[in-house]
C-alpha cells in the first residue's frame, strides 16, 4: 500500500521536479510462495506478499536491503537502468546470496 501511495505522489507531481527527475519507476515482483520483507532506508519497509507485483519510484542511488538471519544485506542499488523494468525479487535474492556465499 505504501508503495502504491509513493507512486501516486510522484506521478501527481506532489514532490519537487528536481527530485522526480533523479528517480526511476520500476516493478518489484514476488513470484514465490513466501513473503519477502525488504528495507529501503528513509523511504519504506515493504513486505512483498506471495505472488505479488508492486510498482515503485525511487531515486537513483537508493539502496534496497533484504534480511538474512536477522542481518541486513544489500540487494541492489537503484540505477537508471531499472527504469520501467520488472525485477524478480526472489531471483535477485537467490543470486545475491550466492554472490555473498550465504547459506540458507
Amino acid at each position: 500500500m505504501r508503495i502504491l501511495l509513493l507512486s501516486i505522489v510522484f506521478s501527481l507531481g506532489l514532490v519537487s521536479n528536481a527530485n522526480a527527475q533523479q528517480s526511476v519507476g520500476f516493478t518489484l515482483k514476488n513470484p514465490s510462495a513466501k513473503s519477502i520483507p525488504l528495507w529501503i532506508p528513509s523511504v519504506m519497509n515493504p513486505n512483498l506478499s506471495p505472488f505479488s507485483t508492486s510498482g515503485v519510484r525511487l531515486r537513483v542511488g537508493q539502496k534496497i536491503y533484504f534480511r538474512h538471519k536477522m542481518r541486513k544485506k544489500l540487494l541492489l542499488e537503484v540505477t537508471k537502468d531499472y527504469d520501467e523494468k520488472s525485477l524478480n525479487v526472489a531471483k535477485l535474492i537467490r543470486e545475491r546470496k550466492k554472490e555473498l556465499k550465504l547459506k540458507g
